[in-house]
Formats: C-alpha cells, structure tokens, sequence
C-alpha cells in the first residue's frame, strides 16, 4: 500500500542524502523513480538534488504554481513508477501536498518528502505544515546542535557570527549562512563558534 512519508530535520542532518540513497535503492531493484526539487534552490544550476558530501542527481524542478500531479501523469504516461522523491519540501504549497495526496491514494505511488520543518524565526513552512498534518508517516532525520545537544531548529547566522531574526522567510543558503541549533541554543541566540564556510 502507497503511504506519503515526511523525512524531516533540521539543515545539515543529511535530508538530501538520504534521498539520494532512496533512489539509488529502489533503482538497485530495477524500479523507476522521479526525483522533484524546489525551483527555488538554484545553487548548483537547478533542476538537481545535491548533497553536501558530494553526491547528486537530475531531478524535475517545481515552482509554487505548479501541478505535481498532471507533471507525474505527462512524465510517465506508461504508469510503471515505482516512487516519488520529492526535496526541499518545506517548499510545496498546500494544493501541491495534496496533489501528492493524491498520487499516493489514487495512483497507488509511494511519495518520499524531505524537508525542514520550520524557518529562522522557528516558524513553520506551508508545506512542512500540511505534510506534518496529512503525512502516513513521518521520520526524523537527526543532527546535533554546537553544545551537544539534538538540533531541531534552524538559524540564519550573519557573516559576524550573530543570528537574525528578522528578514524574509526564504534565503536560499548553504552552511555559510545556516547552522542547526537546539531549541535552548536557538532561543538564546548561541550559534557557537560558527564561522562561514
């Protein structure tokens, strides 16, 4: 039976990477996946799943007007895909979640999400929001904050080392402008000795 799964974390835990090894799995088998990326993330060119240890792969790029669901239908018109991997999906719209909805009930296809649950100001994404209300299963996917402690949430640092808490809620942005901090860390404003990369 197909389930919609929300892999969440906060930055730097390996979201990416896990997805990559998903797919690699399921194309180890023999099976068809279709990769998707946010449109926004133009970092490495677009339209690519890239991971900071080096690993990437082609993926179908999405803007927030578009519909995931007549994208999977024209792409794969032979309906033999196996899974849909879905990166940067903090970034999908609530109707584009519940296009995924209905990929995985209607068409019968596993969807994999991974995406970070909530911004610099600790604020929720649409998409994280609606994946973690309708989502058949949801995994945490866990890194470690500077003092030790499980990192849960996501601070926009400055190039001197002190974190932001006002701005536009999307920066697209890497480990020179991002750190993953503990809930305590992040509320008292603690970002380490982080310095840009």
């Amino acid at each position: 039976m197909a389930k919609l799964y929300f892999h969440y974390s906060s930055m730097n835990a390996g979201k990416s990477t896990a997805l990559l090894q998903a797919n690699h799995n399921y194309l180890e088998r023999g099976m068809k996946t279709m990769l998707f990326t946010a449109k926004l993330d133009n970092r490495e060119g677009g339209g690519v799943i890239s991971s900071r240890i080096g690993i990437q792969k082609e993926a179908l790029a999405f803007a927030n007007e578009d519909n995931l669901f007549d994208m999977v239908r024209e792409a794969d018109s032979d309906s033999k895909l196996n899974c849909i991997l879905v990166d940067e999906a903090q970034f999908l719209s609530k109707e584009q979640v519940r296009q995924l909805i209905r990929l995985v009930d209607e068409e019968g296809i596993p969807v994999l999400t991974y995406g970070i649950r909530s911004d610099f100001k600790g604020e929720v994404f649409e998409g994280s929001k609606f994946l973690l209300a309708w989502s058949d299963v949801m995994k945490e996917i866990k890194t470690i904050c500077h003092c030790g402690k499980k990192a849960t949430m996501n601070a926009r640092v400055s190039t001197e080392g002190d974190m932001e808490t006002a701005g536009a809620q999307i920066e697209i942005g890497g480990n020179e402008r991002y750190i993953s901090l503990c809930r305590s860390c992040f509320n008292r404003g603690e970002t380490g000795s982080f310095s840009p990369v």
